[in-house]
């Protein structure tokens, strides 16, 4: 357990960690791709590592040096894994996997702990069965242990419900040029987290793939297109930005992040626009942003496009003036833990009234807060959010800290500097 102390006066700089949905990405392709690709910046933490320790079971090289991945592409030629994959709570990991694990001449076995034995895959597999690929859920609730018996996929016309995890998506696009036939992807209803397969796009463009995307509802790729290795700088993580903006937005402080791309693609480059709607005063740089922080207003909000700084969001709404409603964010219910339930149980414990739905939040500050025990429900975004209610409530105490190893190891390090 760690206690976070309060802070006035706030004023820093900090350089963020690379971006887990870059490198993850990153890594992926440059294992597809034909040569040695060079990782600049990437993530390391738990979910990269088990990224990484993955693609070395499917016979990629892989080496770690300074601030760097080294990976010997293979050009699509994957080894059968001589042991089941572990991959822990890696959500974007074993849903990439899944569809990669299709391209190697054998058995696949993908599993996790316990609750990624409880994230479902289904609309995943369902893709797969439509293009040839035996992915079958062993226990049979669409669930992780997944058995894959790959070797071919034909790809052609598939069809997938959108409504659930964008990453079901990324999966096929990344691993789409190496199928046998061109790939057109049907988006059923709406498509959720589009900024993530913003993301995607923007990856595979960088490394030579190009992908038709009509409005979002329909994307093809051309078989025989290849990855091109190369070197490739991982950009900062919008993610981990969230928590320093905040720390500036609650405490009437100032942040600024430097070596960070305004104009990113990642969709919680937003948070910072999210935080002025709030209130606060935001300046962008070319590889800067700066922020001060003012008396904030509650804000009515859909958050479909940065599911993963709704909890940062839910945390600042404490120290807001009237409520504030966060919508569209029904799959945060299938993240690392049910995000709703947990928000609400915490947001609560502090002092704040709290009304949930499916797939939103109401959020009434509360005239007085206390001093509380946190549970982080071995989520990492839960830890580093109330983090920030730390700074200005006495006695917030934040339990299991070692979770935020998932995607930001150094943070209460970084976190206690100010």
């Amino acid at each position: 357990m760690i206690e976070i102390k309060p802070v006035q006066n706030l004023r820093a700089t900090v350089t963020l960690p690379g971006s887990k949905s870059y490198t993850n990405r990153a890594l992926l392709i440059a294992a597809l791709a034909d040569g040695n690709s060079r990782l600049e910046k990437p993530l390391v933490s738990d979910d990269t590592k088990y990224m990484v320790q993955a693609l070395q079971t499917f016979g990629i090289p892989i080496r770690e040096e300074h601030e760097a991945f080294l990976v010997a592409g293979k050009g699509g030629k994957l080894s059968a894994p001589r042991e089941n994959i572990f991959v822990g709570n890696a959500g974007t990991t074993m849903r990439f996997l899944t569809t990669l694990s299709g391209l190697v001449a054998g058995k696949v076995r993908l599993d996790g702990d316990e609750r990624m034995r409880a994230r479902p895959l289904a609309d995943l597999l369902d893709c797969l069965a439509q293009m040839g690929v035996n992915a079958v859920s062993v226990d049979g609730n669409g669930c992780p242990p997944i058995e894959v018996t790959g070797g071919k996929v034909s790809g052609g016309e598939i069809q997938l419900a959108g409504n659930k995890s964008s990453q079901y998506l990324t999966s096929i696009l990344l691993a789409a040029p190496y199928f046998e036939r061109d790939t057109c992807i049907d988006i059923r209803g709406d498509l959720t987290s589009k900024s993530y397969i913003d993301i995607t796009l923007d990856i595979m463009k960088t490394f030579g793939v190009h992908v038709k995307n009509d409005n979002y509802q329909h994307f093809q790729v051309t078989a025989g297109e290849r990855y091109h290795a190369r070197t490739f700088r991982v950009e900062s993580d919008w993610s981990s930005a969230s928590y320093f903006l905040a720390a500036a937005a609650v405490t009437g402080g100032e942040m600024t992040l430097s070596h960070i791309n305004p104009d990113s693609v990642q969709g919680d480059a937003q948070f910072a626009s999210v935080l002025e709607q709030m209130g606060c005063r935001v300046e962008k740089k070319s590889h800067a942003l700066h922020i001060k922080g003012n008396p904030l207003r509650g804000i009515t909000i859909n958050m479909n496009s940065m599911p993963d700084v709704v909890q940062t969001l839910a945390v600042t709404a404490l120290f807001a003036e009237g409520e504030t409603v966060i919508r569209g964010i029904g799959n945060l219910r299938i993240k690392e833990t049910d995000r709703i339930v947990a928000l609400t149980n915490e947001l609560t414990r502090v002092g704040a009234s709290v009304e949930a739905g499916e797939d939103y939040l109401v959020i009434n500050p509360g005239d007085d807060y206390a001093a509380a025990e946190i549970e982080t429900y071995d989520d990492h975004r839960m830890a580093m959010s109330f983090a920030v209610a730390g700074l200005k409530i006495p006695g917030i105490r934040i339990k299991n800290p070692q979770c935020v190893e998932k995607s930001f190891p150094d943070f209460f390090r970084r976190f206690a500097n100010f």
